[in-house]
């Protein structure tokens, strides 16, 4: 009987340490960082990247599946933070929003890991079916990009955020252009007058698709933009990413692939 309780203690001890590890230190102090929205935004947009591929850790220490950690952070009450750990590591834990901290700092993780959380979902599964022709005449489809990346812009010209990385998507496609097996295709919801004046000024080096908000909207079911997709070779959803800079970041994995 003493043995047998013996195995019990055993085995409620080994339960408990079931997803959990030991991880490193914030990086930041969780309470300094939440003093102001703009403090807090500067972290943010410098150190966190939720699109990547990375560790989450919850409030207690313990591993948490990518889709329940964005669904925590969608409840208003925490903030990620990295955790210390090599470059090529990325720990991001929940830490409490505190009660006199900027509601701003709450109302923008709240949208933000909604946003993070739908794209995720869309990972893993095969990119809707399309057949379109750009404004060169050219005819994008599921079977003229098959056996290639595609690497997709999702946007509309009045829309600031999208227009802004156009410069930095522009130094992407040079420095890809050897690359026959990836293609750079923009779906845009603006009619082909309209971007042609647009590009006229500010050129996009992607094959630009005009007359798109319904596909985006109804068969993407988009909600945020800029939004872009990689698409790997099988036709395959690889990554969905809400900017540039995460875009730069996945595609260099995405390539080597």
């Amino acid at each position: 009987m003493k043995c047998f309780f013996s195995f019990l203690f055993f085995v409620a001890t080994f339960l408990t340490c079931v997803g959990q590890a030991n991880f490193g230190q914030p990086e930041v102090n969780p309470t300094e960082i939440q003093k102001s929205f703009e403090t807090w935004k500067a972290y943010q947009t410098e150190n966190i990247m939720l699109s990547r591929d990375f560790v989450p850790v919850s409030e207690q220490d313990s591993l948490l599946d990518k889709s329940t950690f964005f669904k925590k952070m969608m409840q208003g009450n925490f903030i990620p933070i990295r955790l210390q750990s090599a470059d090529s590591v990325f720990q991001y834990k929940l830490f409490k929003i505190l009660p006199n901290s900027d509601s701003s700092i709450k109302a923008e993780i709240t949208q933000m890991s909604f946003d993070e959380n739908d794209n995720f979902n869309l990972e893993g599964k095969k990119f809707p079916e399309f057949n379109f022709t750009d404004l060169n005449g050219n005819e994008v489809s599921n079977a003229t990009t098959k056996g290639k990346i595609m690497v997709v812009k999702c946007w509309f010209i009045h829309c600031a955020k999208c227009v802004k990385e156009i410069p930095v998507l522009n130094k992407l496609v040079e420095e890809y252009k050897d690359r026959n097996d990836i293609v750079f295709v923009s779906f845009a919801e603006d009619n082909p007058e309209q971007l042609k004046a647009f590009l006229a000024k500010k050129p996009l080096s992607y094959s630009v698709i005009p007359n798109l908000k319904q596909y985006m909207n109804e068969v993407l079911e988009l909600n945020a933009f800029p939004t872009h997709f990689i698409v790997n070779k099988e036709g395959i959803i690889a990554k969905v990413l809400p900017n540039d800079e995460a875009l730069k970041v996945a595609l260099e994995i995405v390539s080597r692939k």
